[in-house]
Parts: structure tokens; sequence; C-alpha cells
């Protein structure tokens, strides 16, 4: 158990962490990707996974076509064709909900003291269309930040970053990140933050988290309250 006194922030990833993600991620970017003519497996799919979705797509490519490049526009339009198929995915496909418990232990953390802040490789107008579906307003997370909001996406540091400016929390080492892919892992590691905690239910298992930076490694995010200290 960790002292909750010590900890002011919890920013923690979306879809895989405290989203079901199905595959319905993958699937939208791999439907993309085919209608573009781009192969795809997998392997690397799930490998780019938390990562900004416009240098995701520019990575799979470079895979299968190395030394090679290719106009903005091609991207461009892969890119749009995915925001379209998820933010279609988020708002009309009955098995998007959240993780069991995801809401309760957001309040738990709040009524604890602990600010909840959210953060995805996603753009904006699909957190939107995600978050109104979820119910998930201000009176249960403090802050939330985009890829397409930052200078740089994961695993560079900027989304912690952002979420911290957005709560007011000024010292990195009362912050804990926490997702359930590698990108994930290493923005939290890149921002310096206190705790950078892996979870299993997502794209991940612990075997394939543990390589990376970490603090801690959990099976979901309804272990948070007991690892911080709160009781809900």
């Amino acid at each position: 158990m960790l002292e909750s006194a010590s900890i002011e922030l919890v920013i923690m990833d979306l879809a895989g962490t405290t989203v079901e993600d199905p595959d319905g991620v993958g699937q939208a970017l791999k439907s993309a990707l085919t209608e573009a003519g781009v192969p795809w497996n997998h392997e690397s799919v799930n490998g780019i996974m938390g990562i900004p979705k416009p240098i995701a797509i520019r990575q799979l490519w470079a895979q299968v076509n190395p030394g090679m490049t290719a106009d903005d526009g091609f991207f461009d339009a892969i890119h749009a064709d995915f925001k379209v198929r998820m933010m279609d995915y988020y708002r009309n496909d009955p098995t998007v909900k959240e993780v069991p418990g995801a809401t309760q232990v957001f309040k738990t953390l709040r009524a604890g003291g602990i600010k909840v802040g959210l953060d995805t490789g996603f753009s904006r107008d699909i957190v939107d269309v995600l978050m109104t579906r979820l119910g998930w307003s201000a009176d249960l997370v403090d802050a939330s930040a985009t890829s397409d909001e930052v200078p740089r996406g994961r695993p560079y540091p900027d989304l912690v970053l952002r979420v911290m400016e957005l709560t007011g929390v000024t010292d990195v080492k009362r912050v804990a990140k926490v997702g359930d892919t590698p990108s994930d892992l290493g923005e939290g590691t890149a921002a310096g933050c206190g705790w950078v905690i892996g979870v299993t239910e997502g794209t991940h298992t612990a075997d394939q988290l543990r390589p990376h930076p970490h603090t801690h490694v959990i099976s979901s995010v309804r272990d948070l309250p007991a690892l911080f200290g709160v009781v809900g």
C-alpha cells in the first residue's frame, strides 16, 4: 500500500485501461489500412497501440515499405477514415462500455483527495464522443488530454504535463500514470512520474509489459484505490 497523502493525481489511459476494448480500436485501424491497400498483421498493429494514430499509421506503412515515402495526403486519408470508424464505433456499437468499476474508481480516488485525469493517443473529436457515451463529465474526471492537443504524443511526456497543467499539479513525483501499453509506461517514465503502472486487462499481458520501465503491474484499474490506500 502507498500513502494516499503522497499522491495528487492519477492519469489513466482510455481504451484497454478504463474502457473495454475487444479489439474495437484495432479493427477500426485494420479496416482503414485495408481500405488504403496497406498490409498489416496483428502483432504490428498491437505494437503501436497507445501512440498517436497519425504516427502509428506512418509506422505501420514504413514496416511494409522500408525506405519508401508517400504523400502526406495518403496518410491523412487513412487517419480520417480511422476517425470516422472510431466515432461510429464509440457512438453506436452496443459493446462499448467502461472497464467494470472504472466510474467507481474515479469517485473513490476523488473522494480520497486524489485528482483524476485521462489521456490518450486518440484525437479530441473521438474522445468527446466516447466520454459523452459513457457519461464521464467534470464531476468524475478533473481533466483529459488528447494527442492532437500536445506537440508530441506517447511515449513522450507531453500528455502527462498537459494534464498536470490543467489540474494545477506541479510535482510530477506525486503523479501516477496508468495504462495498458508500453507507450503508456514510456510516457510516464519520460515524464518522471512517481508511479508508472501497467494494467493487464487491455492489449498487453504482464509478461509483455514487465520489460518496459514501470513501478507496478496490476490486473485492473480497480486495484488502484487499494494501492493508494483509499477506501471506497
